[in-house]
């Protein structure tokens, strides 16, 4: 028998989909359990409930905590029009002819203006791999979040590490953006560039380069690509000094030249995290600014609820109230709350 949506059984909160029976989501995350050979449908839905997020999104998150870091993500991000999607279903190719797949795909689309939701879909994105059983491809919706990731990837990686998937790659939307914080996402980020000398400036002004464990000259096959390499490599000279240097590789993702070159550069800065300690450090650090943007987030909406109240708006337009005046009521406020709740 269907419980009603938000009800809650005792593994916590009970979700319905549609017209699908409400399962509980440990059992929906048991079922999903064994990557390529778990069910899909049944990670599908744990996906959409990491994307709407609330309590039972948390919840989730407590039953994948524990799966955290048992797979190894990769970042692909870069100025929009840089073959981001084409690269991806190049390398996604490349890792299964290697061997070392199977690989998840999280593509971080445009939000749709009426819906929400991604408006680009799965196989629009990679045709070639729809249908694979050792490839899961998933669209997200930005939702307007504008670092150009979804406030709910750190989470669906964590849950495809849970459901056995051992490489995760998450492709971020170009929306004219810098997308840095897919940085915080993932072990090892690859920037996308294309040949031209604006590019590679825009993407130091961005900070791009500074996030950038490899670099990557797509459609190399084009004029300008000893110039976008000198101007990468004397910008890395002036603004990192740090132990690891991000190779450049030169793709041509339409035809698949120099794909093995990249997957090679990846392998080499994993090995690197792993032998110097760096990947156990990258990882803490990226919970510790995951907890605290989502602390961050709790906050701003007690603080707008708190200012957004009728008695509140009366007394800033009657001038009774100023806004210094009211940032320390609302501390006050949070931390009796606080008080009352411990």
């Amino acid at each position: 028998m269907s419980a009603p949506a938000g009800a809650t059984g005792p593994a916590g909160p009970i979700e319905t989909t549609g017209r699908q029976r409400a399962t509980d989501p440990e059992k929906l995350l048991e079922a999903a359990r064994g990557g390529a050979g778990g069910d899909r449908r049944a990670l599908a839905r744990l996906l959409s409930v990491a994307e709407r997020g609330g309590e039972p999104a948390r919840h989730l998150s407590r039953a994948t905590a524990p799966a955290a870091g048992s797979s190894y993500s990769i970042g692909l991000t870069g100025a929009p029009g840089a073959g981001k999607s084409t690269l991806t279903g190049r390398l996604v190719a490349e890792m299964l002819d290697k061997g070392a797949g199977p690989v998840a795909v999280l593509a971080v689309d445009p939000s749709s203006p009426l819906s929400g939701g991604a408006i680009l879909g799965d196989r629009v994105r990679m045709q070639d791999h729809a249908l694979d059983r050792n490839v899961f491809i998933r669209s997200m919706a930005t939702r307007g979040h504008l670092g150009g990731l979804a406030a709910a990837v750190p989470e669906a990686v964590r849950l495809l590490e849970a459901a056995g998937w051992p490489t995760v790659l998450v492709e971020t939307v170009g929306v004219g953006q810098v997308e840095v914080e897919v940085a915080g996402t993932c072990d090892t980020v690859v920037v996308v560039l294309n040949p031209g000398w604006g590019d590679a400036v825009q993407a130091n002004k961005a900070g791009l380069l500074e996030v950038a464990d490899v670099l990557v000259i797509n459609k190399a096959d084009r004029p300008g690509v000893r110039e976008t390499r000198r101007d990468l490599v004397h910008m890395l000279q002036l603004s990192r000094s740090m132990d690891w240097t991000p190779p450049i590789v030169e793709t041509v993702a339409s035809t698949g030249d120099g794909v093995a070159d990249l997957l090679q550069a990846i392998t080499r800065h994993r090995a690197f995290l792993e032998e110097s300690g760096g990947l156990v450090r990258r990882r803490a650090k990226r919970m510790v600014e995951e907890a605290e943007r989502l602390a961050v987030s709790r906050f701003t909406r007690e603080v707008a609820g708190i200012l957004g109240s009728e008695a509140v708006l009366k007394r800033f337009r009657s001038g009774a109230l100023d806004p210094a005046t009211a940032a320390d009521e609302v501390v006050a406020e949070i931390s009796r709350r606080l008080a009352s709740d411990g």
